[in-house]
């Protein structure tokens, strides 16, 4: 199978590249492509959890990046996260004061949740992320969605074991 592409250089030429199985083809299905689709089924899952909960780094380590220089979000980010049987295209949405007022509005199409709370923070800043927990529990479009509750920073000798997250 061959792809024809046409296009204009500088306004003045039309150019034709055929694309088939040709090396050429393969390094320009890389660059522009990023290879040919996932077989894998795709699943949109919103990630949220206050600032400093460690959503970011969660995500870098999944897609296997380094670490340094991870910055708070600041409005969302999206990843797609591989794995050998699905792809999840992760929403990371920023827990700055605010920016959870947005929240909601990246909700829709999600198939899943994931809320990342840091297991080594104060009572009163366990107490804002449980009632944030139970709004996004309570929300009309997450309701219904399985929930992923990670209790973050578990290596750390302050890190609250489930019984006390709970």
């Amino acid at each position: 199978m061959h792809n024809t592409l046409n296009f204009e250089v500088d306004g003045l030429q039309q150019q034709k590249i055929t694309l088939g199985s040709t090396p050429v083809s393969q390094c320009f299905r890389k660059l522009c492509c990023k290879g040919p689709p996932s077989p894998r089924p795709e699943y949109d899952v919103v990630c949220i959890g206050l600032s400093g909960a460690g959503k970011t780094s969660l995500i870098s380590r999944l897609c296997s990046e380094g670490l340094d220089g991870i910055v708070p979000t600041a409005g969302f980010s999206i990843k797609a996260v591989a794995f050998p049987n699905a792809v999840l295209n992760v929403k990371e949405l920023g827990g700055a004061d605010n920016i959870k007022k947005y929240w909601s509005r990246y909700y829709q199409g999600s198939q899943g949740v994931v809320f990342v709370l840091d297991s080594t923070v104060s009572d009163e800043e366990m107490e804002t992320c449980r009632s944030e927990l139970h709004l996004a529990l309570q929300h009309p479009q997450l309701c219904t969605l399985p929930f992923l509750i990670l209790a973050n920073h578990q290596d750390s000798p302050a890190a609250r074991s489930v019984p006390e997250v709970r």
